[in-house]
């Protein structure tokens, strides 16, 4: 009698091709929250980015159905929204959506994943961030006419200081091999400024993060979609920048079953990668 038993325990081709019921699937996951956005009028704040966590080695039951969420961007003065993903037998993963950028008119800049760029007034404090998901937004030193930048999962966000070359720069993302390539994700918003108290507006963190607005009255740079960049603080009387909408991607050694929300599906060796841009679900 053939041994299937031997075939099947050696064959890393069958392994992957089908789940035994009631038993676990594998997957490593990132779960990316929606960028704040950038703070409007005069050297308002660069928006949070949104909040990063990454693990490796969870657990799925076979045969349950998994949600997942995908924050969307703040817009100018908005706080991004929360991505998560959540399901049977784990610990819900919820990423906290960034900080909006602070604002000449007195709102301070918001707390989140990363914390939102102070504006200039009054020497105001950047916005908190979730511990173990970013970074504090860059403060501001007292009527100096420049914003601060918004906070980083990599790093806080950049002071604004008036005479310096540009306004607060935004905090740097992390960096992830998730999809087997290095990318980036998760930079905050560059700070704006008040006409002559900065040559420049902040550069925006890598990882998405928007650039300043690029001169007076215009509209501070976007975070970049699906990486939750935080959006660029305003010039003079100009409009922040939307923050970059989140991601959640799953890497795993399984096929899933069924999914929703169109998540796109590309392999690295051995390795099947499920990018959701949008909501969702996922079976295995």
């Amino acid at each position: 009698m053939p041994n299937y038993q031997g075939i099947w325990s050696t064959s890393a081709q069958y392994q992957n091709a089908y789940v035994w019921p009631g038993s676990s699937t594998v997957i490593d996951h990132l779960v990316v929250a929606g960028g704040g956005g950038g703070g409007s009028t005069y050297a308002a704040g660069g928006g949070g980015a949104g909040g990063l966590l990454t693990a490796t080695g969870l657990a799925l039951t076979s045969g349950a159905t998994y949600t997942v969420t995908v924050g969307g961007g703040g817009s100018a003065g908005a706080n991004g929204s929360n991505s998560v993903l959540s399901g049977t037998g784990i610990t819900t993963v919820t990423s906290i959506g960034g900080g909006a950028g602070g604002t000449y008119s007195g709102n301070a800049p918001g707390a989140g994943g990363s914390g939102g760029g102070a504006n200039y007034q009054s020497g105001l404090t950047g916005g908190s961030a979730t511990s173990g998901q970013g970074n504090a937004g860059g403060n501001t030193v007292s009527s100096s006419g420049v914003g601060g930048g918004g906070g980083g999962a990599g790093a806080a966000g950049g002071a604004g200081v008036s005479g310096a070359s540009t306004a607060g720069t935004g905090g740097i993302g992390v960096q992830s091999s998730i999809t087997g390539s290095a990318v980036y994700y998760a930079g905050g918003g560059g700070g704006g400024l008040q006409s002559g108290y900065a040559s420049g507006p902040g550069v925006g963190g890598n990882g998405g993060g928007g650039t300043g607005a690029p001169s007076a009255g215009a509209t501070g740079v976007a975070g970049t979609a699906n990486t939750g960049g935080g959006g660029g603080g305003s010039w003079d009387t100009g409009t922040g920048g939307a923050g970059g909408s989140g991601v959640v991607i799953i890497r795993t050694r399984s096929t899933a079953s069924a999914t929703t929300g169109s998540p796109t599906l590309t392999t690295d060796g051995a390795y099947n990668i499920y990018t959701f841009t949008g909501s969702g679900s996922i079976t295995f």
